[in-house]
């Protein structure tokens, strides 16, 4: 079992670092399959067990929300409401946050991977759909177009292909990552084995 505290609202944070931190969860919401519970704090009370598992991770870069989310265990909230600090400051910058968030996007969703793709394959049938309306507008009215609309179409084509193949290259080496991170399949709660 693991404990740890998680404050229910965000009273006292500026409303800018605010509302990127919910839209960061919203995100990792729909972008992951592992759950990581809004205002949870990184300082949590775990078993040995729990301690074992996560130390069983060989993965350097760790993003310690989900991997306590990842090993699967039980998990007690201590709720507490937020209040503002009475000295000092955060040494979490904006920039900061931003980083530790696209950390753990990327270490657990490969969703941007697959954007990548669709945005390069959407782009290559809006090329597709802009040649075909100037081959029709050449043969059919006979207005013939000047070289900017073919251009346009050739470089959203070249970039939609290239987007497309960089996100197909991308899901190869998602894989390889997730391979090298060496993370268990699953995790045994508990054993009768002694």
């Amino acid at each position: 079992m693991l404990c740890g505290t998680r404050r229910t609202d965000r009273k006292g944070e500026p409303v800018i670092r605010s509302f990127f931190a919910r839209m960061f969860y919203r995100i990792i919401h729909h972008m992951s399959k592992i759950e990581m519970v809004d205002g949870a704090r990184d300082y949590v009370f775990m078993k040995r067990t729990v301690a074992n598992a996560i130390l069983s991770l060989q993965e350097y870069n760790r993003y310690s929300k989900g991997l306590f989310s990842f090993v699967g265990f039980n998990v007690k909230w201590l709720e507490y409401q937020n209040v503002q600090r009475v000295a000092g400051e955060t040494k979490w910058s904006f920039w900061k946050l931003l980083s530790y968030a696209l950390d753990g996007i990327t270490a657990f969703s490969t969703t941007p991977l697959i954007l990548s793709s669709l945005i390069g394959l959407l782009f290559c049938l809006v090329s597709f759909v802009f040649i075909i309306v100037i081959i029709i507008k050449t043969l059919v009215l006979g207005d013939p177009t000047s070289g900017w609309p073919s251009l346009v179409c050739i470089i959203f084509m070249v970039s939609g292909i290239q987007l497309f193949s960089l996100g197909i290259i991308g899901q190869y080496l998602s894989k390889t990552y997730l391979e090298v991170k060496k993370r268990p399949i699953y995790i045994v709660r508990e054993t009768n084995i002694e």
